[in-house]
């Protein structure tokens, strides 16, 4: 999830947690716990971009890091606070209650999280939520809010907590719910044909939980549509997408395309535009697709430019995005 989302639902959980044993310093050690797993970021400035891809949401999202970190921190919490009435066993689980929560929280993106590192590459990604989804994160935020204004020895202070929390929860509860729904659905298109389909992924589009973006791959390329929770509608792809493997060729064996096969799980299709190859992570979803259906993706890598890679999973994201096709995703989400 995004950092914001990290720091206030971390506060939340740490006032429930510690209660009125730390005052708001329970709300700091918590937003500061749910924000270290992303300190890979540091080692993501030396990288290049395709190894930073796979670098990032590693190790330090792990489950062993999880484990002595919370250790690390909990030895500085409990000297740092030794006139507060917390053990250094309780400092502990509350530091691996919030980093569990992070680990858990980033799994439900579509980006992929290493819980398994170093035992395993494998990434896990649930495609639940979208990385920044404001109607999960407005509760505790506002919960937040509340309670950096709250006295410490306000009696509502734990209620307020417990609500931004509760509220999260629910709608994530919301969100798995939409993702099964979804999945039927496309389940029920697949077995409507007699094509071969290989595989399929579900994911929420920009900033909502109601628009999902559908990818499903055949023996040559993707179908790619959108299905909005709220119709009744079956699922109709809109666009067809040929993978271009071939075109890889010749640089197949190069260190930057194989890290961004692993790092697309396999999604991907390569294109040449003029005398630049490109390639494609599907999972991301399209450039407002929702408008264009044959509008490219928010995650495009220049093999032929790697100069030109600065913050690639974001280049996409937020492009063209404009008062237009706003409306019409609303009105998407809501067809």
């Amino acid at each position: 999830m995004d950092s914001l989302t990290h720091i206030v639902l971390g506060a939340c959980i740490g006032e429930v947690l510690l209660d009125k044993n730390a005052g708001r310093k329970a709300m700091l050690w918590g937003a500061l716990a749910q924000s270290v797993p992303d300190i890979d970021f540091i080692a993501g400035m030396w990288m290049p971009v395709s190894t930073e891809l796979l670098a990032h949401r590693g190790i330090t999202h792990s489950f062993l890091f999880a484990i002595f970190i919370a250790f690390f921190l909990a030895l500085i919490a409990a000297r740092w606070h030794k006139a507060e009435p917390i053990s250094m066993r309780r400092w502990y689980w509350f530091f691996l209650i919030e980093i569990l929560c992070h680990l858990f929280l980033d799994a439900m993106n579509n980006y992929g999280i290493g819980w398994f590192e170093p035992f395993s590459d494998k990434r896990i990604a649930f495609n639940v939520l979208y990385v920044a989804d404001p109607l999960f994160s407005i509760f505790p935020f506002i919960a937040f809010v509340f309670l950096l204004f709250l006295r410490t020895d306000h009696r509502h202070r734990l209620r307020w907590a417990r609500a931004g929390i509760i509220a999260s929860s629910l709608y994530w509860v919301f969100a798995v719910y939409n993702k099964y729904k979804i999945d039927y659905a496309v389940k029920e298109t697949l077995a409507e044909t007699d094509q071969i389909f290989l595989r399929y992924i579900t994911t929420p589009t920009l900033l909502n939980n109601f628009l999902w973006f559908v990818v499903i791959e055949d023996t040559s390329g993707y179908h790619v549509g959108y299905k909005s929770i709220l119709s009744k509608n079956n699922f109709i792809p809109t666009q067809y997408f040929p993978k271009n493997e071939k075109l890889l060729q010749p640089v197949h064996d190069h260190r930057e395309v194989m890290e961004l096969k692993q790092f697309s799980q396999g999604y991907y299709t390569v294109e040449k535009h003029q005398d630049t190859l490109v390639f494609n992570d599907l999972r991301f979803g399209q450039i407002n697709g929702w408008q264009n259906p044959k509008s490219g993706f928010t995650f495009h890598y220049y093999l032929s430019h790697p100069a030109d890679n600065d913050i690639v999973v974001q280049r996409g994201r937020f492009a063209g995005f404009n008062k237009e096709s706003a409306q019409l995703l609303w009105k998407k989400m809501l067809d």
